[in-house]
């Protein structure tokens, strides 16, 4: 047990002889750019604003606010459609009144 234990010291010894660490590379080390996730705050092109600040040009539009604008429209031209092309909702109780006079 104690000769492993001083072949893994002499192992670990000499690894570290190896591999010196010298003043210029902790230098170089410390000089060296370091970036995180600050990259990511850094916009492109024009600033984005509100759809209601400038509605008539959806390009300048955050993102979310496209979406939500596109979505309603499409809806609201779907349900047109529909209301257009089935009659709308007919109420059946004048139809019963006007025929019995």
């Amino acid at each position: 047990m104690a000769t492993s234990l001083a072949a893994m010291a002499v192992r670990r010894a000499t690894t570290f002889t190896r591999f010196p660490f010298s003043s210029s590379t902790t230098q170089a080390a410390s000089i060296g750019q370091r970036r995180g996730l600050a990259g990511a705050a850094d916009h492109h092109g024009p600033p984005k604003v509100n759809c209601w600040q400038d509605p008539m040009s959806p390009a300048k539009w955050k993102e979310e606010h496209f979406v939500i604008v596109s979505l309603s429209g499409w809806g609201l031209l779907f349900y047109g459609g529909y209301k257009l092309f089935t009659g709308g909702k007919k109420n059946k109780e004048e139809t019963l009144v006007q025929a019995a006079q």
